[in-house]
């Protein structure tokens, strides 16, 4: 299942397998301006991607259904677009080593507004 959420300029792909989840972080994005792609699976994530889509920001979970967790799911794309930033987040004990080079992991439970800050922090379109 994948949803979006237009509004802004720097469009993030949020993927969180927990709809509450998914909305919560997405309604703040959107809060904030940001325009927002929403998917529950690594699967559907990738599917948007691969479709074209314009994506400044993928900020995932790690753990997730299907075949291509977050780990991965990062790996995937960033071999397309290597510039891209990313946000891992579980509220799982992790081992870090998969994270993709550049990327920044936030631990659930979060305040929402630490997303945000975040993605200001890595994102180049919102530092230039």
């Amino acid at each position: 299942m994948s949803r979006e959420v237009s509004t802004g300029v720097v469009t993030v792909l949020v993927v969180e397998d927990e709809p509450f989840i998914l909305d919560m972080v997405s309604e703040e994005l959107t809060g904030e301006g940001f325009s927002v792609l929403g998917a529950e699976t690594g699967e559907a994530a990738l599917s948007i991607f691969e479709s074209g889509r314009m994506i400044d920001v993928l900020f995932t979970d790690i753990r997730l259904p299907g075949e291509l967790d977050g780990w991965r799911l990062a790996a995937t794309v960033r071999q397309a677009r290597p510039e891209l930033p990313v946000i891992y987040t579980s509220g799982h004990a992790i081992e870090q080593g998969a994270a993709v080079p550049g990327s920044v992991f936030l631990k659930k439970p979060y305040r929402p507004s630490a997303i945000t800050e975040t993605i200001r922090t890595l994102s180049p379109m919102l530092n230039g």
